[in-house]
């Protein structure tokens, strides 16, 4: 599967054509149709591009990018939209987006700015990329976790943690660097949701006893595989 784009649409058959099409062209789309759903979906789920509309009932996509450009600042954003006033667009760019396609555009161009997009500021993984942590095989690039026959999928936030820990195996990770390699800054808002994400993989880990997550308390995190 190709990279992740989260499309955020209330036009239901808009929706649909969108997805279809980008999903014909090899890439992994979650769809949501309103601010607050995009917003939980991307905390949950992650993404490598955000398409957005503007006018979007229960949060409008201004006020959800204002979000997603908290949680992480580097995600390019793209925004779909009939609004093209020049204070419309100034508004956009200053709260982060990465570039405007008017209502109603060509498909082909929405395609060419996505791999645009991609290129310029995507993460663009070409091969798997695997950490052995005891009985499990964690796959970065897919981000999913292996033991046995059964393969669990991890959020983009959690597999993002996780990476941080398995690179640095026996060895405590700064809260602080964690946070940095998940939202991009230090913020106290993200160290509830830090711990939340750690209690969650130690979950997801529990069925090799060997494996533990601990809390260094004061200073971060530490996996350790126990012989």
């Amino acid at each position: 599967m190709g990279n992740k784009i989260l499309l955020i649409e209330d036009e239901k058959d808009l929706t649909l054509i969108v997805a279809d099409t980008l999903r014909g062209q090899g890439y992994d789309v979650i769809t949501a149709a309103d601010g607050i759903e995009g917003l939980d979906k991307y905390k949950s789920d992650g993404a490598d591009i955000v398409v957005a509309d503007v006018m979007m009932p229960k949060m409008d996509g201004f006020s959800m990018a204002r979000e997603i450009r908290r949680l992480s600042p580097t995600v390019p954003l793209l925004f779909l939209t009939a609004k093209s006033t020049i204070d419309d667009v100034e508004k956009g760019f200053e709260i982060g987006a990465n570039d405007y396609l008017k209502k109603p555009f060509e498909l082909r161009e929405l395609i060419v700015r996505i791999k645009s997009l991609l290129r310029r500021y995507g993460e663009n993984r070409t091969d798997d990329i695997r950490f052995a942590i005891g009985a499990y095989t964690f796959n970065i690039t897919t981000q999913t976790l292996s033991i046995g026959d059964k393969e669990t999928g991890l959020s983009h936030f959690e597999a993002k943690i996780l990476e941080r820990l398995a690179v640095n195996i026996g060895k405590t990770v700064d809260a602080t660097e964690l946070m940095i390699a998940v939202w991009q800054r230090d913020d106290p808002s993200n160290r509830n949701s830090l711990h939340g994400y750690i209690h969650k993989l130690r979950r997801v880990l529990r069925h090799d006893p060997k494996i533990s997550i601990i809390n260094q308390r004061g200073f971060g995190y530490m996996l350790v595989v126990h012989n």
